[in-house]
Formats: C-alpha cells, sequence, structure tokens
C-alpha cells in the first residue's frame, strides 16, 4: 500500500513537471539564425505554437521596436500565408550606407494559413541592421485563433521577478564582430604564403645554379678527356713513323 502511495506520488509531481514545462515553453519566442550580433544582419525565426487543443492559430502579428529601428526587414515566404508590411516615417531620418531613410518597417502580420493543435510555424524575418548600443531587442506578438481568441505575447520581464503570463520575444545580441581580426589574420596568411613562395623560389634558384655548375663541369671533363685523346693519337703516329 505504502509502494503503491509513492509510486502515485511519484508520477503525479513527474506529470506536474510536464504539465509546467509545457506551458513554460509554448509561447511566440524569437531565436536568430546563428547570432545576432551587434550592428550586423541576421535572420530571425518567429516561432509560434499552438496552445489550443481545439482551435487553429491563423494569425501573428509581430511588432518591431520603435525606438530600435531596423532600416531592412525582409519576410521569407511561407507557404500558405499572405504577409503584409507595415512602415512609418521616422522623425528623424536615419543614415545608412550614404543613403537617407525616411521610413521603417513597424509591423509584420502573417495571415491566412493555419498551425493545427500540436503544431508550431516558424516566421523566417531578414533584418538589419541591429543596435550597437543593447543587449536585446523586444518584440510584441499578438497570435490569433480560428475561434476568435487573441493571446497578446506582449509583457516584458523585469529583472529579478517571475516570468510573465504572456511574455513578449526577446532577441538577445551578441557583442559586435570587427574586421581588425579577420584582417589581421589574412595578413598574416599572406605574410606566410609570401614567405613559402620566396622559399620556394629560392629552392629553384639553388637547383638551377646547381644544375648549371654540374654541367659545366661535366663539360670541361669531356674536353679534357678529348684533348688526351687527341695528344695519345699523335704520340701513336709519331712512334709507328
Amino acid at each position: 500500500m505504502k509502494t503503491s502511495r509513492v509510486s502515485f506520488a511519484a508520477a503525479l509531481a513527474a506529470g506536474s513537471v510536464l504539465v509546467l514545462s509545457g506551458t513554460a515553453f509554448a509561447h511566440v519566442g524569437v531565436q536568430p539564425v546563428g547570432e545576432a550580433a551587434k550592428g550586423g544582419y541576421a535572420t530571425l525565426n518567429f516561432k509560434v505554437p499552438n496552445e489550443r487543443d481545439n482551435a487553429s492559430t491563423t494569425q501573428l502579428e509581430v511588432n518591431f521596436p520603435v525606438d530600435q529601428p531596423l532600416t531592412s526587414v525582409m519576410p521569407q515566404d511561407v507557404p500558405g500565408w499572405t504577409v503584409n508590411v507595415e512602415k512609418t516615417k521616422l522623425d528623424k531620418p536615419l543614415t545608412v550606407h550614404g543613403k537617407q531613410v525616411n521610413e521603417v518597417v513597424t509591423k509584420v502580420t502573417w495571415s491566412g494559413g493555419k498551425i493545427g493543435p500540436g503544431m508550431f510555424q516558424q516566421f523566417p524575418v531578414s533584418v538589419g541592421k541591429l543596435p550597437e548600443n543593447a543587449d536585446q531587442m523586444v518584440f510584441k506578438a499578438i497570435q490569433t485563433y480560428d475561434n476568435n481568441e487573441v493571446v497578446r505575447w506582449i509583457e516584458e520581464a523585469k529583472e529579478g521577478a517571475a516570468e510573465p503570463q504572456t511574455p513578449a520575444p526577446v532577441l538577445k545580441l551578441t557583442a559586435a564582430k570587427g574586421d581588425d581580426h579577420h584582417a589581421g589574420a589574412k595578413t598574416d596568411e599572406a605574410k606566410n604564403a609570401e614567405k613559402d613562395a620566396a622559399a620556394g623560389h629560392g629552392h629553384d634558384e639553388a637547383a638551377d645554379h646547381g644544375s648549371d655548375t654540374t654541367a659545366r663541369a661535366l663539360g670541361i671533363a669531356g674536353i679534357v678527356i678529348g684533348l688526351g685523346g687527341v695528344a695519345f693519337g699523335v704520340a701513336s703516329r709519331r712512334r709507328s713513323a
């Protein structure tokens, strides 16, 4: 009897962990493909799981932070879904690659498709330039179901507090990747290549010089042998006479 109670308690605890884990991870999130470096460009995947057993997700709206404007936002085509990109004019134009940018994307909405119960869908977006002076970006998202239920993933987590019930997707930014290190690496490789080439060239010159010396020595030896043969022939004729 005691063993049965212990087993039941263990099973109940395990089930509770699974339920809580599912609740914690079953929300709209954003992850980069690779890294999202400060000041660079990246491809982001907005992952949308369906949390309902009796309804399907039919729309996702992602709001881009106005205080961290991105001058380039290009959604990738997702079969079965229609994408709509909304832009807004900036109070102060941005200069990117020598050109002024007067408006930026503030909202991307996917609709017309369906994410069934127990399924998820990823919505890729190419973005840039990422902020240079921030450690993260918050994208507030709104998920709509075909039963007209709307879930607003817009709550921002506060330091030291528990995770909100409907947290907004947060993109963590990594340290910027400078070009100096790569340039230095290329310079070192170039220097090594030059050294190798110089060493190979010197080896060829030494080989050529050795070949010339050998040829000259053989030529001189042939001349000496030839002269010796002529002298021997002349001496033989004199003795015969």
